[in-house]
This record gives structure tokens, C-alpha cells and sequence, in this order.
């Protein structure tokens, strides 16, 4: 008895049968992609920063031989020098350690966001990191998704009753259905309106330019947090402004709730 060549493959290979043929055609569409987005990101921002970085090394190297020529440091004394100013670095925002500075730490833990502006020194304090993180990260991610979809019911309660108070008319009511995109709409432009409030506190608060601010945004509520800059880092503003630092916390959190909104846009 000769079983179909299809039948013979399929149990052979299960990989091979119909579905899940798909499905690995699928993976492997998106590994391609991913691929492809990778180097295309890496060919451009290989062609917008390379000069600049090239330019950069070469101005900090001249101001190296300068101050070694007018002060007489040594290449040894000199590196001292710079390892001083880079670890004095943290300490310019305040005590990093007391109760708002750990709080601050911890929102960017969980959130992901991990700006590198204070890390953990003791071994102790490493030690606990990694078991906070562990718990905390998906905690966060639970969070944010759950919190979320609420905001989603709200704004979809609130859809319904303009609604009503729109179309008056039980014909025109039924003819108008709230969808995903009405959701996306709102939360997004919601997203929005709490970037551009954002981006001018910042903008006021750390002289930062419209563009910087924004970019800070946009960077911090994407999670990727390169660190380049971090909010409340001078003048011991988390001591002496605690009101700034909560309001950069509240900014975090509402923001990356909203846009986990925005993610997970669906009629509820």
C-alpha cells in the first residue's frame, strides 16, 4: 500500500506539514526582516555619527595635550584625572542613595528603562539588583499591560457616551461602531499631549533644547534609556527638588502605560 507523497513528508517531517510549514516560513520572514532592519539601522547611523565621532576624538584628544603641556601631567596622572571627574560624575545630582534616588533607581529597573545614571556599588547591593530585577521587571510588564487595557475601557466607556450624546438618533447610534482604531486614536494622541507637556517641563527645568527634550521622550518611554540624558542629575536636585523628581517618575510610568495602551488597542 503506497501512502501520498504529502502524507509521507508530513509524518516524516513534521515540520513540513501545512501549518506549521507556515509558520516556520513565517519565523524565518521575520528573522530576514529583522536582519535586513538591522543592517540597513546600522549602514545609517554608521553614515549620520561616524565623522561627528571621528571629529569628537580628535578635539578631545588636542584638549588632552593641551592640558598635559599647561599643567605638566603625566599620561598616567592625567588618566587618574579623568577616571576622578567620570566617577564624580553621579554625585553632582545629590545623594543618589537616600530614599527618592532609590526610588528613582528602582522605577527605571522595572521599567526597563536603565538610564546607567547610578548603579549599585556594594556586592550586596548588586546581589539584590539582580533578584529585584527578576521579580520586578515582570511585575512591571504586567502592570503596565493591565493598567493599560483600564485605560483603554475608559476611554471606550467615554467613546460611547459622546456617542450617545452625539447620535441622538437610535438609527444613527447603530450605524457607528467603536473600533480599535478610534482606541488607538485617543490613546495615541493622548501619548502625545503628555510627550509635548513633558518635553517643555524639561526643556524649562534642565535647559535642555525642544528637540533634546523630546528625544529624552521618546527614548525613555521606548525603554531603550541610552543614558545620555537623564533628568534631576545636577545641582543635588534630588535632594534640594523633590518635586521634579516625582513628576519625572509620574512621567515615566503614566507615559509607558499609556503607550502600553496604545500597544494593546483593542475593544474590550
Amino acid at each position: 500500500m503506497f501512502l501520498p507523497r504529502a502524507s509521507i513528508s508530513s509524518r516524516m517531517f513534521p515540520l513540513l506539514s501545512d501549518k506549521k510549514s507556515g509558520q516556520t516560513r513565517r519565523s524565518l520572514l521575520l528573522m530576514g526582516v529583522t536582519f535586513l532592519y538591522l543592517v540597513a539601522g546600522a549602514i545609517i547611523f554608521s553614515l549620520f555619527e561616524y565623522e561627528e565621532d571621528e571629529r569628537s576624538r580628535r578635539e578631545v584628544a588636542a584638549k588632552r595635550r593641551l592640558m598635559q603641556q599647561k599643567y605638566g601631567f603625566s599620561k598616567k596622572d592625567y588618566a587618574q584625572l579623568e577616571n576622578v571627574v567620570v566617577q564624580s560624575i553621579p554625585f553632582s545630582a545629590g545623594r543618589q542613595w537616600q530614599f527618592l534616588g532609590s526610588l528613582y533607581f528602582c522605577t527605571v529597573v522595572i521599567s526597563t528603562i536603565g538610564y546607567g545614571h547610578s548603579t549599585p556599588n556594594t556586592r550586596a547591593g548588586r546581589l539584590f539588583c539582580m533578584v529585584y530585577a527578576l521579580g520586578g521587571i515582570p511585575l512591571g510588564l504586567v502592570t503596565f499591560q493591565s493598567v493599560g487595557e483600564r485605560i483603554n475601557h475608559i476611554i471606550k466607556n467615554i467613546l460611547v457616551q459622546i456617542q450617545k450624546w452625539l447620535f441622538k438618533n437610535k438609527k444613527c447610534l447603530n450605524t457607528w461602531e467603536i473600533k480599535s482604531k478610534h482606541l488607538l486614536f485617543v490613546s495615541f494622541s493622548i501619548g502625545c499631549i503628555t510627550i509635548a507637556v513633558a518635553t517643555g517641563v524639561f526643556h524649562q527645568q534642565e535647559n535642555w533644547s525642544i528637540f533634546d527634550s523630546a528625544y529624552y521622550c521618546m527614548i525613555s518611554l521606548s525603554t531603550i534609556g541610552f543614558g545620555d540624558f537623564v533628568p534631576a542629575q545636577t545641582n543635588e536636585r534630588l535632594v534640594k527638588e523633590p518635586g521634579y523628581v516625582l513628576f519625572t517618575l509620574i512621567f515615566l510610568l503614566f507615559g509607558l502605560a499609556i503607550f502600553s495602551a496604545c500597544i494593546n488597542c483593542k475593544i474590550l
